[in-house]
């Protein structure tokens, strides 16, 4: 039985979930390396998200980790310019209609961490980031939260804010059900884990 390998990496904002992009630069090329053409992500996350992406060459436990039957819970922390009161709050919990969707999400988990307007946060951000939001009112309210799925829809915690009049700014995945992104990884690094302990 071949020795297979898995590793945790911490995406950084800009590179995309992909082998080879014309634009962009991919998670695959901090692999390079290591010379093993069998890694391939797990699952994917888009190009302004950041945090925890899981690398292996083993197809079998990828498909498992991947397959919406299995329902993994993914924790992602969240920055978007609007406001989440409890009814807001509620709607999300119970699973919401997204824009061009005829079936409402799963039921997640959301809860609020903290509330700032726009000026406080835009200098942490990223330069690409700042320029995109830096033309709303420096006034403007803005939320942090926690949110955890177990769906993978496309853009999909982008389009549930969306769908509450708020706008998600900066989105980071910190955990795959036990798998916790380790806070020593800097954006771009990686180590190697064994996801069955």
């Amino acid at each position: 039985m071949p020795a297979y390998h898995y590793y945790m990496f911490n995406k950084p904002f800009g590179c995309v979930t992909a082998r080879r992009d014309a634009r962009f630069p991919t998670v695959m090329e901090y692999f390079q390396e290591l010379g093993n053409e069998r890694l391939s992500p797990v699952g994917r996350l888009d190009r302004e998200t950041e945090g925890l992406l899981i690398i292996t060459d083993d197809g079998k436990w990828n498909q498992r980790m991947t397959h919406p039957a299995y329902q993994k819970q993914k924790t992602y922390e969240f920055i978007a310019l609007g406001e989440l009161d409890n009814e807001k709050l509620q709607k999300l919990r119970n699973g919401i209609l997204l824009c061009g969707s005829d079936m409402p999400t799963l039921p997640c988990q959301i809860s609020v961490t903290g509330t700032s307007v726009l000026s406080e946060i835009l200098p942490a951000l990223h330069p690409e980031l700042r320029k995109s939001f830096g033309q709303n009112r420096p006034c403007h309210p803005v939320v942090m939260g926690k949110i955890t799925i177990t769906e993978g829809r496309k853009r999909q915690i982008r389009r549930m804010l969306k769908a509450v009049r708020c706008c998600v700014i900066a989105l980071k995945r910190i955990s795959i059900d036990e798998m916790i992104l380790d806070r020593n990884l800097k954006p771009g690094e990686w180590k190697e884990i064994c996801p069955f302990e």
